[in-house]
């Protein structure tokens, strides 16, 4: 094999990249992150080098809980909200910069702010609901949730790992 002047030979990548799972090797599998979460500070309390250690994630879904329904009124509330604080910050950040009477102008301008975002939020969120036309009149929150952990390490020292872990559960 030959290099040309000036370039450097293909370095192996780190087993800190999340993308090494050809270093790596599963040395356990958990339906919850509690327990993935405490096998790993097992292994910390026992003075593994947990550094070389990762928990996966895996088979994630998209789990959206509706938590009520959004109505104009709601629409606005959440729009005000949104706006008096973006409205605050604003003003409060004018205000700050005024050298004269800076705790002041802070203040009243924050205050200012905290109005005029409010209103402007409010009818925003108005309008942004009439535009939907009914078409999402719902809250929710979303969350991505995996469905298993697996605890993986690298290849040098995951049958240490694994041997660990069977003292912890027993399963020697």
């Amino acid at each position: 094999m030959t290099t040309q002047p000036g370039a450097r030979a293909p370095s192996p990548r780190h087993s800190t990249d999340p993308g090494t799972s050809d270093q790596r090797r599963p040395i356990a599998s958990y339906e919850n992150y509690s327990e993935a979460e405490r096998a790993v500070d097992y292994l910390s309390d026992n003075g593994f080098p947990v550094e070389r250690v990762a928990i996966i994630g895996s088979d994630v879904k998209l789990v959206e809980q509706v938590v009520g329904r959004l109505n104009y009124g709601g629409a606005a509330l959440r729009g005000a909200g949104s706006g008096a604080l973006t409205g605050l910050l604003i003003g409060w950040l004018f205000g700050v910069f005024n050298w004269f009477t800076p705790l002041l102008a802070a203040f009243t301008l924050a205050v200012y702010g905290l109005v005029f975002g409010a209103v402007i939020g409010a009818v925003f969120g108005l309008v942004t609901h009439a535009l939907q036309g009914g078409r999402r009149d719902f809250a929710s929150v979303r969350a991505m949730t995996p469905t298993r952990y697996e605890v993986v390490a690298d290849e040098e020292v995951a049958g240490d790992a694994k041997n660990l872990l069977a003292k912890m559960t027993g399963d020697v």
